[in-house]
């Protein structure tokens, strides 16, 4: 085992700087000094509100689900589709690739992430361990980047405009329910797996420091950490240390943080046995292959038709700028300007800072990386919306179902730019920023800044 982990300490996550974890007032939160990201904030919420959030949530998802999210009708006839009313019809339509990734990110992984939360908040609300807690929470954590609810939302809002102009179209029940699940999990996308180990330490039922194990023969370099660790002194919650980031590493999967192993050594978390290391392995390599591609899938994306039109007046095919102008004709131009910036500049524009980012960090320059690592945190934070065409897309398909009439299908344009988003969203999670704040001389462990909002603090050396 990588020697002696603690629980007081935290490890910002965006560029590897540890600090002393400390309580917060109410309002209050705690900000790195060097990078200036959120470690933490002060939250009132128990493991029993938590709870009832949760509940909550999979109530209002059951009724989003069951209800349709808008209804169409054309000539007498009418139409109304839910969530998977419409990725079945997509499917039907011979476009599995499409139905697959719309029906995923927001029924099958929203939901799925619910189930995992509610089998930990359930046992831990009640004072007990749950079963399986370690990789539950490996799990929600894998499964958080995914749910997309509250970009299918949007999809639901583009998708009425746009279908407003062919027929009469109102929304649905399900709509309405969509918009209360965006709130709830917008709410509980703070409960985080480091959230729910720090509610676990306070319960008392997992320890937040562990006692130092002997290195092992599958955690080679193990030793060699836990030596380095001895040699600069372990850190105490009285005083600093000179350890270096390199030399500490905080889980990804529970935030305790313990002696990192050697670089290319195999080691364990010492709490909930997930795989410990210092930096992402090979991450640059994973992340320009996952960029060229996106790249090379970003053409079709966009010179293919996302969606085909067939009506009594012939067929008619459209690109994801043509969707934009269609939009922008018909007068909706609020509609049209968002659907450019998630569709068009968004995934752009993050093939773009990805390639600078990776292109810096293995450069080893070290300017502006306060500006390169906020650049990173947006790129993260964007990811998912330039999902919207993809929703709208399926929705369309569902409701302006017509036969003869009018039909509206999905295009190969739709899967290829379904692929880029994943592949986008991909290569942010391959990279690691941190590693382009590694800095071989020793640094003390501060204390970090708060204050609300997190006022400017002195930046740490290193």
């Amino acid at each position: 085992m990588p020697g002696e982990p603690t629980g007081e300490l935290i490890a910002c996550e965006d560029c590897g700087a540890v600090y002393r974890r400390r309580a917060l007032a109410h309002g209050e939160i705690a900000s790195c000094t060097r990078c200036k990201a959120v470690l933490w904030r002060h939250s009132r919420l128990g493991l029993g509100d938590w709870l009832a959030l949760a509940l909550a949530a999979l109530l209002v998802f059951a009724i989003a689900n069951a209800y349709p999210v808008a209804a169409m009708s054309v000539g007498g006839a009418a139409r109304s589709a839910t969530l998977l009313e419409a990725v079945a019809a997509t499917w039907r339509q011979g476009y599995a690739l499409v139905a697959l990734m719309s029906g995923l990110s927001a029924f099958a992984l929203p939901l799925a992430h619910l189930l995992v939360l509610l089998w930990i908040l359930v046992p831990l609300a009640a004072g007990r361990r749950p079963a399986g807690f370690a990789p539950a929470t490996r799990l929600l954590e894998w499964l958080r980047p995914w749910c997309m609810v509250p970009v299918f939302l949007l999809g639901v809002v583009v998708a009425v405009v746009k279908l407003a102009d062919m027929a009469a179209v109102t929304p649905g029940a399900g709509l309405a329910a969509f918009a209360a699940l965006m709130v709830l999990l917008t709410v509980l996308g703070r409960l985080d797996a480091h959230a729910l180990w720090r509610h676990a330490e306070q319960a008392g039922v997992v320890a937040a420091r562990i006692a130092p194990a002997a290195p092992s023969h599958h955690a080679a370099g193990g030793a060699a950490a836990a030596a380095a660790a001895a040699a600069h002194g372990a850190p105490q919650a009285d005083g600093g240390s000179d350890l270096r980031p390199q030399e500490l590493a905080g889980c990804h999967a529970c935030g305790l943080v313990q002696a990192a192993p050697a670089a290319g050594a195999h080691a364990h978390c010492g709490r909930c046995g997930a795989v410990l290391h210092a930096r992402k392995p090979d991450h640059l390599a994973r992340t320009w292959a996952l960029l060229a591609a996106a790249a090379i899938l970003y053409l079709p994306a966009n010179l293919y038709p996302v969606m085909t039109t067939r009506g009594v007046t012939g067929s008619s095919s459209h690109t994801i700028l043509g969707g934009v102008v269609e939009l922008w004709t018909y007068g909706s131009w609020d509609i049209a300007l968002i659907v450019f910036v998630a569709s068009v500049m968004v995934p752009l524009t993050k093939l773009l800072a990805l390639a600078l980012l990776a292109w810096t960090t293995q450069r080893g320059g070290g300017a502006s990386l306060v500006a390169r690592t906020r650049m990173y945190r947006m790129v993260e934070f964007v990811g998912q919306w330039s999902m919207l065409d993809v929703y709208v897309v399926v929705l369309l398909s569902a409701l302006a179902d017509f036969g003869g009439l009018m039909r509206i299908t999905a295009g190969v344009g739709a899967a290829a730019f379904g692929m880029v988003v994943i592949l986008t969203m991909l290569a942010a999670m391959s990279f690691d920023p941190r590693a382009a704040w590694d800095n071989p001389g020793p640094q003390p462990i501060p204390e970090p800044a708060r204050g609300l909002p997190p006022a400017p603090a002195r930046q740490a050396p290193g």
